[in-house]
């Protein structure tokens, strides 16, 4: 006995929901470039960004700090945000750029303080130096960097090390303190003749 065999639309019917259903599959799958959402001690997160770019602005709505990170990632937990290789523009009153950077980064509840961590670097392109420490604090209310790591300030051809290092970045002033050693070439004969 021979079965029947199916009409056009009986066969149309079937190719429609073998199609649908290994579209539907291929749906679940989802895109391969969504990484793991982040998870701490700190809960998980409300917000994360890729390719972030990031500007705040102070309480007299002055540009003061912009960011750039390739994922930042905020738990309202804690009201953190934590950034991944940070590369920060700070703004002072007086109109000066300041360039910090470093391996990881985080801003505190509100937005302040922030914490450079991993080959933290602050640099002052005005004055030509630049500041190389483990961690860095900046608070953005007061303008003050600091860091109690040691570190190191260059200002070619001089270097500087200490144990502690201030700036106050409002003011242009800086200080290292602690065991402070430092190279200073002397004034060659040619520069005070210049």
């Amino acid at each position: 006995m021979r079965l029947p065999r199916p009409g056009f639309r009986t066969g149309l019917t079937l190719l429609l929901l073998a199609l649908g259903g290994g579209l539907a599959l291929l749906d679940l799958r989802g895109p391969d470039t969504i990484q793991q959402i982040p998870r701490d001690a700190a809960g998980e997160p409300d917000f994360y960004l890729e390719n972030a770019h990031l500007t705040r602005f102070d309480a007299e709505g002055r540009l003061h700090q912009q960011v750039t990170t390739p994922r930042l990632v905020h738990t309202p937990k804690d009201d953190v945000t934590r950034l991944e290789t940070p590369h920060i523009k700070l703004h002072d009153r007086g109109g000066r750029l300041w360039l910090a950077e470093a391996d990881s980064g985080r801003l505190g509840p509100g937005g302040n303080p922030l914490r450079l961590e991993g080959e933290a670097r602050l640099h002052a392109p005005a004055e030509q130096w630049s500041l190389a420490t483990d961690t860095l604090h900046y608070d953005a209310d007061t303008g003050h960097a600091w860091s109690t790591t040691p570190a190191i300030l260059r200002q070619p051809p001089q270097h500087v090390r200490g144990e502690r290092f201030d700036a106050w970045v409002h003011d242009n002033r800086a200080r290292l303190t602690d065991n402070v050693r430092g190279h200073h070439p002397p004034e060659t004969f040619e520069e005070s003749s210049s």
